[in-house]
């Protein structure tokens, strides 16, 4: 049976949701196709009218997870004067920390990525955006390269979230947090 083109559409991106939410909170190999599906909403079976393989809906679901990342860096750099610190107040949040599952996927799946060769060119092509994002809607110091500094920000809160999470001392995970909110938030 067809169904209407928006129906599937919907249920595609419902698929995305809970696929990107699930692997963001278990990982990839953490969250099986079953269990995405029943979050959906949806059984098994209709997995296969969506996407090829779970390597497949990985890929869409990190690109799903790495656009509602853009869209909050354009919100919350568009409506605050120090654009900046209002990123790294958001992006080094105790909530941020603590919900991984609502938040970027770069700190919660770059490991399980560089183990899928399948998985590192959606994911080489989303740090290259990030990258030129950050460069383009972040002040910089002159003098150095914007793409530089925006390469060293980036790897130090994604580096920053992956050690707050792993530490099992909620005083040290703070004070990671808090530390490289306050050094990036200087330069």
């Amino acid at each position: 049976m067809r169904y209407p083109a928006s129906q599937t559409a919907e249920r595609h991106e419902r698929i995305l949701d809970e696929a990107s939410r699930l692997f963001r909170a278990k990982g990839i190999a953490g969250a099986s196709i079953a269990e995405v599906m029943k979050a959906s909403g949806l059984t098994h079976g209709a997995f296969y009218a969506h996407f090829d393989s779970k390597e497949a809906l990985a890929c869409a679901s990190l690109d799903h997870a790495m656009d509602q990342l853009t869209r909050e860096l354009g919100e919350t750099v568009a409506s605050s004067d120090t654009p900046k610190a209002a990123f790294l107040d958001h992006y080094l949040s105790k909530c941020h920390r603590d919900h991984p599952e609502n938040g970027c996927a770069m700190p919660t799946l770059a490991i399980e990525v560089a183990r899928e060769p399948g998985m590192r060119q959606t994911f080489t092509r989303r740090v290259t955006k990030m990258i030129a994002s950050f460069s383009a809607n972040l002040p910089w110091r002159r003098g150095r390269s914007k793409e530089d500094q925006a390469i060293c920000f980036m790897s130090a809160i994604v580096g920053a979230m992956v050690l707050a999470r792993a530490v099992d001392d909620p005083d040290l995970s703070d004070k990671i947090l808090m530390a490289t909110r306050n050094e990036l938030s200087r330069q």
